[in-house]
C-alpha cells in the first residue's frame, strides 16, 4: 500500500539539511531502485523552486510500504530526524488517485 510521508522541519534547519542531506537522499535512491517510490521532494519556504538562504518548511513522501508500522518506521529513521531537520513526521495511508 502506499503511504504519504509529511514533515515539518524546524526553525533554521537549512545546515542541517546540507549535512545530512547525502544520508536522506541515498535512502531515497534505495526505494526508488525498487521500484517503491512514487515522489519525493521538499517544501520551499518561499515560493520558488529554488529558495536559496530561505530554505524548507519540511518535505513530502509517497512511497510503497507492507503497512503503516513500517511506514512509520522507515520514516523515523530518516536522517533528517537524526540530525534535528523535523520537528513533526506524520505518516498516513494514501490512495492514488490520478495520475
Amino acid at each position: 500500500m502506499l503511504y504519504v510521508i509529511i514533515s515539518q522541519d524546524n526553525e533554521g534547519s537549512l545546515p542541517l539539511r546540507r549535512e545530512a542531506r547525502p544520508e536522506h537522499l541515498e535512502r531515497l535512491e534505495t526505494l526508488k531502485a525498487a521500484g517503491r517510490l512514487v515522489l519525493a521532494g521538499p517544501c520551499p519556504a518561499i515560493d520558488a523552486s529554488d529558495p536559496g538562504e530561505a530554505g524548507f518548511t519540511g518535505s513530502v513522501i509517497v512511497a510503497e510500504f507492507a503497512s503503516l508500522d513500517a511506514a512509520t518506521q522507515w520514516a523515523n529513521e530518516d536522517p533528517y530526524v537524526a540530525a534535528g531537520v523535523y520537528a513533526s513526521v506524520s505518516v498516513k495511508p494514501f490512495r492514488q488517485t490520478l495520475p
